[in-house]
């Protein structure tokens, strides 16, 4: 290597920021950890497990709203964006969460809900009360059509039309979501301020930055035109005002500010070009963002028409991430969080090779070119839950399609269950599995949803006990993360696309080559690997070494060639 590429190699190290190197952990406060034995999880919980996190090595806490709600969808319509629901604590607990969090060098990441706000919100209960009010024009209203419809023919993600209709005015008001989570409009500057103030309330609290929920929705296409497919997004997503909000967030909020941020905005429909554009450093919009292109193969006409999982086609559109990211941008990197399925039930064998498989696609993901987040309880290979009624399940998007499924399109109920036992999101929202005792160790009272049965088995503490620990293959996956600079920096290269089960790809800068070799796959690997091993290092696998040896089921290799 020459000295003018080892100096070029170092400025871009140096130059790279602290989150290429970090890796975050998702907590979902109502499920993680409950302290007062109220069934429901709390900040004080999340504080006594902050020793766990840091055994692990994460670098930054997201978390999930704690901010006061009804709670029609779990936290994300919130009633008051300045204070903590008494169900999570106080604003105390609050503070002393991100002071002990700091003190174990970790950041804490909050929920931005901005979109929309709850029905509850001060805000809304002034726009409601008369079309003069000075806040009318802070949420999306509009005259019903001549026959006293609804202004368009929009649907909601989580079903039924996105208007409804408010008595008191004759008006209807637009909700993307839920009908109790109006839409903030953001064309009113006065909107954008408000939210604004607030982002720096809570960043001089402490707060090491923002996960923003569905924030490509924030820009609304104001034609309001009807015809747009439920679930496309193509209504009303990337309306032409996104950039301009986005880097006029970025100057009234992060700029000038000391400290450093982490801003990733959930995106649905986010397009590789507009993702290149959003994470462009010169731009100055977020730093990355979640798209949902990857975990939309295995999905039908619709999120609980569960169809199987293209293989190829999975690590091709990865792929196409990895390169559309590689000049400008960042990549995100997850297969969890609170509204997909788990991974292992997803994608791996959650029966025979649950722990091989949930280690896999740990390394698969972690190798990746991006910030790797992990949700709670991946890291131990928590499993999907199969509730055996539909009264078991809590979350509002798979009630309503249940209703909606079974009582207006006549569907049977037994068919709508499995899809969503398939895609619920409340399999990824049971307790956290601590160990063996009474739900899980997750709370003395009585859970807010019931622990998954398979607890006395599969738990942090028999987990950490066990040869074959996937919380170990985590912890050193993180560790690689944080010394490895080909880890954080690499380019990266597709192997064998079209192999039906092998996801085999190289990681590579300066003069290092590292090399993943992935089985997924119930039967041992037959045929050449395309890289040579013979005298490559073997970095990490989640097998027993064993020279020699053919890729066994579901078995994952990191070599150093």
């Amino acid at each position: 290597m020459t000295d003018a590429t080892t100096k070029a190699i170092e400025d871009d190290r140096a130059a790279a920021p602290w989150w290429t190197r970090a890796v975050v952990y998702q907590v979902y406060p109502r499920s993680f950890a409950d302290s007062d034995g109220d069934g429901i999880g709390d900040l004080a919980g999340i504080r006594s497990k902050l020793g766990y996190l840091a055994d692990l090595g994460v670098d930054v806490i997201w978390l999930s709203p704690v901010y006061p709600s009804p709670q029609h969808d779990n936290g994300y319509d919130i009633r008051d964006y300045e204070d903590i629901d008494p169900v999570f604590g106080s604003l105390a607990d609050f503070d002393e969460l991100v002071a002990e969090a700091h003190a174990r060098g970790i950041r804490i990441v909050m929920d931005l809900v901005v979109n929309h706000t709850s029905d509850e919100h001060a805000w809304f209960a002034e726009s409601r009360s008369s079309t003069s009010n000075p806040k009318r024009d802070w949420y999306w209203w509009r005259a019903p059509r001549e026959d006293g419809s609804a202004p368009n023919d929009w649907t909601s993600a989580f079903s039924g039309p996105a208007w409804t209709l408010d008595e008191t005015t004759g008006e209807y008001y637009l909700h993307l979501f839920a009908k109790q989570q109006p839409d903030l409009n953001w064309e009113n500057p006065e909107v954008r301020q408000a939210v604004y103030a607030m982002m720096r309330r809570w960043l001089d609290r402490g707060v090491d930055g923002f996960r923003m929920d569905v924030i490509n929705l924030i820009a609304k296409r104001t034609e309001l035109i009807d015809g747009e497919e439920r679930g496309s997004g193509l209504g009303f997503t990337m309306g032409p005002q996104i950039h301009d909000f986005l880097q006029e967030m970025h100057r009234e909020v992060f700029a000038g500010r000391e400290g450093e941020y982490l801003t990733v905005g959930e995106m649905p429909g986010v397009s590789i070009e507009d993702a290149v554009l959003f994470t462009d450093p010169a731009r100055a919009e977020v730093d990355m963002v979640f798209q949902f292109e990857h975990v939309s193969l295995d999905s039908g006409s619709h999120k609980f028409d569960a169809i199987p999982l293209d293989f190829v086609a999975l690590k091709s559109n990865l792929a196409r991430w990895q390169a559309g990211l590689a000049e400008r941008g960042w990549n995100s990197l997850y297969l969890n969080n609170h509204d997909q399925p788990r991974l292992v039930s997803r994608f791996g064998n959650d029966a025979e090779y649950r722990v091989e498989s949930a280690t896999l696609w740990a390394l698969v993901l972690h190798l990746h070119r991006g910030t790797p987040y992990i949700y709670q309880g991946e890291e131990i290979g928590m499993t999907n839950v199969r509730f055996e009624s539909i009264e078991h399940y809590r979350d509002i998007e798979s009630l309503n399609h249940y209703r909606e499924a079974v009582e207006q399109f006549d569907q049977a109920p037994s068919s709508v269950l499995a899809g969503v036992h398939a895609r619920g999101r409340d399999n990824a929202r049971t307790p956290m599995q601590w160990d063996a005792t009474e739900h899980a160790g997750f709370t003395t009272g009585t859970p807010w949803i019931a622990v998954n049965p398979n607890y006395p088995e599969l738990n942090a503490e028999s987990d950490r006990a066990s040869g074959m620990s996937v919380f170990d293959f985590y912890r050193k996956l993180i560790a690689l993360r944080h010394e490895n600079d080909t880890v954080a920096l690499g380019a990266f290269e597709l192997l064998a696309p079209s192999h039906p089960t092998l996801y085999a790809f190289t990681r590579s800068r300066g003069s290092e080559v590292l090399a993943v070799v992935a089985n997924v796959s119930d039967q041992p690997f037959e045929g050449d690997l395309p890289v040579d091993i013979a005298a490559a290092e073997l970095l990490l696998g989640n097998y027993p070494v064993e020279a020699d040896t053919p890729l066994r089921p579901w078995e994952a290799r990191l070599y150093r060639l």
